[in-house]
């Protein structure tokens, strides 16, 4: 079946534990606009977790982290970078799942024309570098991805060989196990 003949994962999907989600995440597609890739790695910030931009509690920013589960948070860090989250647990309980890594499937043209003369398999290798080969940015942030231009379909845990290691780049809660990689993808963004 097409990939975008396929429906969204349902909300009750984002309500499950964070680290259950993030690793379910693995193997069902992003789809925004005419592009889509296959998720490959993800990381899990959870309620109490120092990592979490919602650990000193809710501001504009974090708004969304806070609203319904099955939205998107997309934040702008570094003064030049987006990245992707679904926003999971009930509302009012600010956690999501970071998107680290796609597998490139539909609109490579495109995605190479906004990320520039890269490897196919560096294209979407890093939340920063997913989000510019999908056209995400701040204009996403709060869809709800259970319809529309921006959604998440496919099969959840249909990865079996998942890797569970430290998250990266982070300077607090790094020793926490909650980021999630396919074994053997080529895609991830680091080992």
């Amino acid at each position: 079946m097409p990939i975008r003949s396929l429906p969204a994962l349902p909300r009750e999907f984002y309500l499950q534990p964070t680290l259950e989600a993030a690793r379910a995440l693995l193997g069902c597609c992003l789809l925004h606009d005419s592009t889509a890739g296959r998720i490959v790695e993800t990381e899990a910030y959870l309620t109490g977790d120092p990592a979490c931009h919602a650990y000193r509690g809710l501001t504009p920013r974090t708004a969304t982290m806070f609203g319904p589960p099955g939205h998107a948070y997309v934040y702008f860090t570094y003064g030049m970078h987006w990245c992707f989250n679904a926003v999971t647990a009930p509302e009012g309980v600010a956690e999501a799942v970071l998107v680290r890594a796609l597998e490139p499937l539909e609109g490579l043209p495109l995605m190479q024309a906004r990320r520039g003369d890269v490897a196919e398999r560096l294209l979407c290798a890093g939340p920063a570098r997913l989000c510019r080969a999908l056209g995400l940015d701040g204009a996403q942030n709060g869809l709800d991805l259970t319809q529309g231009p921006l959604r998440i379909v496919g099969t959840p845990g249909s990865v079996a060989d998942v890797v569970e290691t430290t998250r990266v780049g982070i300077s607090q809660g790094a020793e926490l196990p909650w980021r999630f990689y396919e074994r053997g993808s080529r895609h991830v963004s680091r080992k």
